[in-house]
């Protein structure tokens, strides 16, 4: 008589909970990260209570209707940013039909938009510097000079940084043989940055542009 052994089957839809490591680790630098920013927030604060009629003078020559444009423009990028995210979730890291066909995008198309946002966004900020310049506010000039350009200054550094990121994602998608797992991961840790220069930006804009 034969005996057969059977090996239990696995449960139907069973799932890896072990979180990824990449995130994870990008998740605790974006918490350095706002320690970071918070520091630069409680320097503003400081010099704002110790400077305020310097603070009164030099905020009347803030653009805050080009800085609101602006603003939408980078929340809007965040939006196209998770769009991409989607795409590179289903493993579709381009197009699949025309360009115009804006529900076939893949995720260098809707990185490749996010992108460009994110351009228009440091570009109009570097016309904002020049203005403010050519009005006397420079980082020298006095406090407001210095607690403005530091804070926003270093914002736009992480917003150049993302749009580096960016690049580097979709040419890896680009040479990429295969597009998996392991480049869908690395455009979802960028995607985490992106959102978090993002919130940081809303909290400056408050911050620096309506309490002033």
């Amino acid at each position: 008589m034969t005996t057969a052994t059977h090996t239990p089957a696995k449960p139907v839809g069973a799932t890896i909970t072990r979180p990824n490591l990449t995130s994870v680790g990008t998740i605790v630098w974006l918490s350095s990260e706002v320690m970071f920013f918070a520091g630069l927030f409680a320097m503003y604060f400081t010099l704002r209570a110790t400077s305020p009629e310097v603070w009164h003078e030099n905020t009347q020559l803030l653009n805050v209707p080009m800085a609101l444009a602006n603003t939408i423009v980078l929340v809007l990028s965040s939006v196209t940013c998770q769009f991409g995210v989607f795409a590179a979730e289903r493993l579709q890291p381009r197009r699949t039909g025309g360009i115009l066909q804006v529900t076939k995008w893949g995720m260098t198309e809707w990185f490749a938009l996010t992108f460009l946002m994110g351009a228009v966004f440091v570009s109009v900020q570097v016309y904002e510097y020049v203005a403010l310049v050519s009005e006397g506010v420079t980082i020298a000039a006095n406090a407001y000079g210095s607690a403005f350009y530091i804070t926003t200054g270093f914002h736009a550094l992480h917003v150049t940084g993302g749009l580096i990121a960016f690049l580097f994602i979709m040419g890896r998608a680009f040479v990429a043989k295969r597009f998996g797992h392991y480049e869908a991961t690395s455009a979802i840790v960028v995607s985490y940055y992106w959102h978090f220069v993002d919130v940081v930006w809303i909290v400056l804009f408050v911050l620096v542009y309506f309490i002033k």
